[in-house]
């Protein structure tokens, strides 16, 4: 289900590989993790959602199972 023209609250990255999380306002509750699929997948959805925290901009993100497996940057 897509979400659209969120707040990104945080961000959280692990030096292990596919290990991302974020916390959106509006869309689940507490940490939402990248869903693990790629690893350039999770570092690509990580920069969009962590370049909205930094720049105050919103994003729309995909939730599939409790997990973010897309995100759009406004």
């Amino acid at each position: 289900m897509w979400y659209n023209g969120k707040t990104v609250v945080r961000t959280h990255a692990k030096n292990g590989t596919q290990m991302a999380w974020a916390i959106v306002s509006g869309v689940g509750s507490g940490w939402l993790r990248i869903k693990p699929a790629t690893t350039d997948g999770v570092a690509n959805i990580h920069i969009i959602l962590s370049t909205a925290l930094a720049n105050s901009r919103p994003v729309d993100v995909f939730m599939e199972n409790n997990e973010i497996s897309q995100a759009t940057l406004r």
